[in-house]
């Protein structure tokens, strides 16, 4: 296997976690092969994934010119969103997260680095405890962390102050996409008034749902659930879920912190080939 193969591998395994690292991952492929064939390879690995298409699109006509450029845009918008998510903790507060998400992430490895110190509970996330990463991530940060089974969610949301969340795909609906269990907890959230933040780079809009395209749910195979199950028990491991607008406060982007409909306004003028 090439390494152009190696990397496509990683990606649809979810070897490489997160959005914005996928998109990452598939510049550097694509810097390796970009005929018609890999671009449609690329695309194919992971159905949920706006970031990961919208970073082809953008960058198949020459990969080395803008590939870097792309690069570029993630770093940036990766700063802009931490700044801005960062003002939304501070010293004594309890932060909630679910799943791992880079934006997150960045926020928080900015909130600490103001000195603010806060606690973060998290959950494992099944059945790949992605939240074992978070958990992991945030304590090297000398953060404190209280780290819960996902069924365990409503304990430890209630004794939040903030829900942040990253995202995989956003509708022109203002619907977010992100890993399941996204949206009960953004409904806990919302019952107890947690503040509930999407963290997001808003190349993750798909422009697709324009024209009526409905993003997919990515489900995944049985064997990460349930190793040698029942023949007559159907495991169903749906990767996400769709998350009702009016349960997020807003969505922090490069772009600024907006409320989903307002998001969308603005991502569409910041970029002409999401529109």
């Amino acid at each position: 296997m090439d390494e152009f193969g190696r990397i496509c591998s990683k990606i649809r395994n979810v070897e490489i976690q997160g959005a914005e690292n996928v998109a990452k991952a598939a510049i550097r492929a694509m810097m390796i092969r970009s005929d018609g064939k890999s671009v449609k390879k690329l695309i194919s690995l992971r159905p949920t994934e706006p970031c990961l298409r919208n970073t082809v699109n953008f960058i198949k006509e020459d990969p080395e010119r803008l590939g870097p450029l792309a690069l570029d845009h993630f770093e940036k918008s990766g700063e802009k969103i931490a700044e801005y998510g960062a003002k939304k903790i501070g010293s004594g507060m309890t932060v909630f997260t679910h799943c791992h998400s880079s934006s997150v992430m960045g926020i928080l490895r900015k909130a600490r680095g103001e000195g603010k110190r806060f606690e973060l509970h998290n959950t494992e996330t099944r059945p790949l405890f992605q939240g074992r990463k978070t958990a992991k991530e945030a304590a090297s940060m000398g953060i404190k962390v209280k780290h819960y089974v996902d069924s365990a969610a409503r304990f430890a949301l209630k004794k939040a102050d903030v829900f942040l969340f990253g995202a995989d795909a956003i509708t022109i609906e203002g619907k977010v996409l992100n890993k399941i269990g996204t949206e009960l907890f953004c409904g806990i959230a919302d019952k107890y008034d947690i503040p509930a933040y999407c963290c997001t780079d808003s190349w993750k809009f798909d422009p697709k749902t324009v024209f009526g395209f409905r993003e997919p749910i990515e489900r995944r195979g049985a064997e990460e659930v349930w190793k040698g199950h029942p023949k007559k028990v159907e495991i169903v491991n749906l990767a996400f879920e769709r998350v009702e607008p009016q349960l997020i406060t807003a969505i922090i982007s490069e772009l600024g912190v907006y409320s989903p409909g307002v998001f969308l306004q603005e991502v569409r003028k910041a970029y002409r080939f999401l529109r």
